[in-house]
């Protein structure tokens, strides 16, 4: 064989060889722009918070399948990955180093208490990972960095809220307070409704403490009484407030009794029985609004989930979806720091629980509602902007 055949072999050789490469690198590269857009959701989905994560998860799954039944997102099909925390300390930190690490996801949501997210948001803010936290409502949540962000109000406005709606509407001056000490979301509301309400005239006569968990309030209940309280805020989670209701009552301190968004949930309907009626709550939104956005997110969830009537929480665990989905589409990419700008920069969003914008501080600017039970059931009461 001469030169010039070896030559010409030589070069179709190196040219098949690269072709070969070519194709097979061409071939990754459709099959990675196919993949599915991996999302982790975090939260407790068993223990004693199990209310708050269900109804979460249930908004956000039901979210995924309408953008995938519309053909995904960045024309890939986005995947959600969840993981309980069970109700425990600690996991929820564990859950987010296993989806940075291992599972290569290219957001988070959660968690609902702000303790799950205080937990987790350092881990994924390290890993330039966004993070959109659903219910967390602990200001410090956001403070963690510029990845962080959540899809609900703050514990300052929601404090304001309650203040505001025990001096204006209950008519109350004498208030007493309620904290659990080793919940970071209690003891942040506990402040900002002390602050709020003496500053609009009226005075918190009595303060007392409980731990996670507890479930005797006799001894707090009977100094709160002693103080001539006409008013409590329990600003921890439902189980509790439903057996502070109850035990208030035996001891027959008949004030109005109220909480945060963390009462939200049917198992303090289902714990309190008739101790709770007359009870309030502030929170993000209600089934019971006509706006067509939430009507037709009812009608939706209810199809859905087997006829369940969706809670508020629900609601902000589909909001955090689409919140996402919006910002991946304005971004035009999965990078972490593209993404990042994108959810920054989100502006007059429609959503079930009002219309989101994101401030300078990563936190949604919206309404919130105060709701009642009667007769068995949570009643809508009024709306108070921000």
């Amino acid at each position: 064989m001469n030169r010039s055949s070896s030559s010409r072999l030589s070069g179709l050789w190196k040219f098949g060889v690269w072709s070969l490469v070519a194709g097979i690198t061409t071939a990754f590269s459709h099959a990675a722009d196919s993949d599915p857009i991996r999302v982790g959701q975090y939260g407790a989905f068993s223990g004693k918070e199990a209310a708050f994560g269900l109804s979460a998860r249930k908004g956000a799954i039901l979210a995924f399948e309408e953008a995938n039944a519309a053909g995904g997102v960045l024309g890939r099909p986005v995947e959600l990955l969840t993981e309980d925390n069970q109700s425990r300390p600690g996991e929820s930190a564990t859950i987010a180093k296993k989806f940075a690490s291992r599972d290569k996801v290219v957001a988070v949501l959660g968690g609902n208490p702000s303790s799950n997210s205080l937990e987790a948001a350092p881990i994924l803010q390290n890993a330039r990972i966004p993070m959109i936290a659903i219910s967390s409502t602990n200001p410090r949540v956001t403070q963690i960095g510029n990845y962080i962000f959540r899809a609900c109000f703050i514990d300052p406005f929601q404090g304001a809220v309650l203040a505001k709606f025990a001096h204006d509407s209950l008519h109350a001056s004498r208030a007493g307070i309620l904290t659990s000490v080793d919940n970071a979301y209690s003891v942040g509301l506990s402040k900002v409704f002390r602050e709020k309400f003496t500053a609009a005239g009226g005075a918190v006569v009595a303060e007392q403490k409980h731990s996670e968990g507890d479930k005797d309030f006799r001894a707090q209940l009977t100094a709160l009484k002693a103080a001539g309280v006409d008013c409590i805020l329990h600003s921890g989670n439902y189980t509790e407030g439903a057996l502070i209701c109850i035990q208030a009552r035996q001891l027959g301190l008949d004030v109005p009794v109220f909480g945060g968004d963390a009462w939200e949930a049917p198992q303090l309907i289902e714990i309190g029985g008739a101790a709770v009626e007359g009870t309030y709550y502030s929170t993000h939104g209600s089934p019971e609004s006509t706006a067509p956005e939430v009507v037709n997110f009812v009608k939706k969830f209810r199809a859905r989930w087997g006829g369940e009537t969706p809670d508020s929480i629900a609601a902000l665990g589909y909001d955090a979806a689409r919140l996402l989905f919006d910002a991946l589409r304005r971004a035009g990419t999965t990078d972490g720091p593209k993404l990042r700008d994108a959810l920054a920069a989100t502006k007059d969003l429609p959503g079930v629980t009002g219309r989101i914008t994101i401030d300078k501080d990563r936190n949604a600017s919206k309404s919130a509602v105060i709701l009642t039970v009667k007769n068995g059931r949570f009643a809508y009461v009024e709306t108070v902007d921000p």
